[in-house]
Protein backbone atom coordinates (compact mmCIF):
# COMPACT_ATOMS: atom_id res chain seq x y z
CA UNK A 1 0.00 0.00 0.00
CA UNK A 2 1.38 3.74 -1.25
CA UNK A 3 1.69 6.62 1.56
CA UNK A 4 -0.89 8.71 1.51
CA UNK A 5 -1.15 12.12 -0.07
CA UNK A 6 -2.94 15.18 1.54
CA UNK A 7 -3.25 18.79 -0.39
CA UNK A 8 -1.28 21.73 0.75
CA UNK A 9 -3.41 24.92 1.66
CA UNK A 10 -4.56 26.71 -1.69
CA UNK A 11 -2.48 29.52 -2.24
CA UNK A 12 0.41 29.13 0.03
CA UNK A 13 4.32 28.33 -1.04
CA UNK A 14 5.16 26.36 2.59
CA UNK A 15 8.56 25.92 3.47
CA UNK A 16 9.56 22.82 4.00
CA UNK A 17 12.20 22.47 7.54
CA UNK A 18 14.48 20.10 8.29
CA UNK A 19 12.79 19.34 11.63
CA UNK A 20 9.71 19.74 13.21
CA UNK A 21 9.75 24.06 13.77
CA UNK A 22 11.00 27.56 12.42
CA UNK A 23 14.16 27.27 13.88
CA UNK A 24 15.42 24.45 11.22
CA UNK A 25 16.73 25.20 8.28
CA UNK A 26 14.46 25.90 4.90
CA UNK A 27 15.58 23.25 2.89
CA UNK A 28 13.28 23.71 -0.22
CA UNK A 29 9.57 25.69 -0.50
CA UNK A 30 6.65 23.78 -1.94
CA UNK A 31 4.98 25.25 -5.45
CA UNK A 32 0.98 26.41 -5.47
CA UNK A 33 -1.22 23.46 -5.25
CA UNK A 34 0.64 20.04 -4.47
CA UNK A 35 0.05 17.18 -2.50
CA UNK A 36 2.55 15.80 -0.34
CA UNK A 37 2.97 12.04 1.15
CA UNK A 38 3.07 12.03 4.94
CA UNK A 39 5.40 9.23 6.11
CA UNK A 40 5.24 10.24 10.22
CA UNK A 41 3.84 13.05 12.21
CA UNK A 42 5.88 14.12 15.42
CA UNK A 43 4.86 17.16 17.87
CA UNK A 44 7.50 20.09 17.52
CA UNK A 45 7.14 23.97 17.40
CA UNK A 46 3.27 25.15 17.84
CA UNK A 47 2.22 27.33 13.98
CA UNK A 48 -1.13 28.84 13.27
CA UNK A 49 -2.10 28.05 9.57
CA UNK A 50 -5.16 27.96 7.48
CA UNK A 51 -6.07 24.91 9.11
CA UNK A 52 -5.69 25.75 12.78
CA UNK A 53 -3.02 26.25 15.22
CA UNK A 54 -0.92 22.96 15.54
CA UNK A 55 2.44 21.46 17.26
CA UNK A 56 1.94 18.42 14.69
CA UNK A 57 4.72 18.60 11.77
CA UNK A 58 4.51 15.77 8.77
CA UNK A 59 7.59 14.19 7.80
CA UNK A 60 7.39 14.13 3.65
CA UNK A 61 10.49 13.15 2.46
CA UNK A 62 14.00 12.40 4.70
CA UNK A 63 14.74 14.93 6.68
CA UNK A 64 12.06 17.59 5.29
CA UNK A 65 9.24 18.42 8.00
CA UNK A 66 6.34 20.88 6.71
CA UNK A 67 3.89 22.24 9.38
CA UNK A 68 0.38 20.10 9.69
CA UNK A 69 -1.69 23.56 9.87
CA UNK A 70 -0.79 24.14 6.26
CA UNK A 71 -1.92 20.38 5.34
CA UNK A 72 -5.26 19.82 4.86
CA UNK A 73 -5.87 15.98 6.24
CA UNK A 74 -9.12 16.43 7.41
CA UNK A 75 -7.91 15.56 11.20
CA UNK A 76 -7.03 17.77 14.03
CA UNK A 77 -4.98 14.77 15.15
CA UNK A 78 -2.50 12.07 13.64
CA UNK A 79 -3.28 10.55 10.63
CA UNK A 80 -0.12 8.60 10.04
CA UNK A 81 2.22 6.98 12.66
CA UNK A 82 4.60 8.56 14.70
CA UNK A 83 8.01 9.52 13.62
CA UNK A 84 10.93 7.93 15.63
Amino acid sequence: MGVARYPIAPGYRVNVRSGPGTKYEIVRTLALGVSVPIYCQTPGESISGPYGTTNLWDNIASDEFVSDAYVKTGSDGYVARRCG
